[in-house]
């Protein structure tokens, strides 16, 4: 198991990201434009994998801790 290093804002944050991303990739996927649209969907699935397991790699690698905010 992964120790958590996402946590308050960081953590809303991203929430609210993988939302905006998700509604963009949408739109764009709907008017034929894929390539935005799929790097929309993938930043999307990035942030809410954040999210929800409140770990995020680039935060370990970068020695970042967020969840005693």
């Amino acid at each position: 198991m992964v120790e958590k290093n996402v946590g308050g804002r960081d953590r809303l944050v991203r929430a609210v990201l993988a939302a905006v991303l998700t509604v963009v990739a949408i739109s764009t996927l709907k008017k034929g434009k894929r390539k935005t649209g799929l790097l929309a969907l993938v930043g999307a699935l990035g942030f809410g994998y954040n999210a929800t397991t409140c770990f995020c790699g680039m935060n370990e690698k970068l020695g970042i801790d967020t969840t005693d905010e």
